[in-house]
């Protein structure tokens, strides 16, 4: 073997070692933003107050921390139950886009209101408006801190 070659996979081994280190650190890296991401308390985006609930369930005053993507209905899979036998078991879903709130009806029965119109498709919802599902009303008010 002659100075050549040897120089040649020296720099082949030299290669592929500070590529093993740079995926290491990349590794690491990432690693550590998973385990501060998991340590964070979720942020709450929003919250909604029952105002009326013709059946007690839920109770008057009862807070619901939102998701950027919540869910109403009877259904138990959904995030905030609404006990109303005027509900449908998806009537319908919240969802945070951006910096505002918006509400689609999922084809309920009769219908999800804000502020007391008929929602058509997917609508605008600021803090301070009344969500109505079936006969329970909600306020989206801003989250605590």
């Amino acid at each position: 073997m002659d100075g050549f070659f040897l120089t040649l996979w020296l720099v082949r081994f030299l290669f592929l070692g500070l590529l093993y280190v740079f995926l290491f650190f990349v590794a690491r890296a990432l690693l550590r933003d998973l385990r501060a991401a998991a340590r964070e308390p979720s942020v709450e985006l929003g919250r909604l107050v029952v105002l009326t609930s013709p059946s007690g369930d839920p109770a008057i005053g009862t807070v619901f921390p939102l998701d950027a993507v919540t869910t109403l209905g009877r259904d138990v899979n959904n995030n905030v139950i609404v006990e109303d036998p005027f509900a449908s078991s998806e009537h319908a879903v919240l969802t945070f886009r951006g910096r505002a709130w918006y509400v689609e009806d999922r084809e309920s029965t009769n219908g999800t209101f804000v502020n007391g119109s008929r929602v058509a498709g997917v609508s605008p919802l600021g803090f301070g408006d009344v969500l109505q599902v079936g006969q329970a009303r909600f306020r989206l008010e801003r989250a605590r801190k």
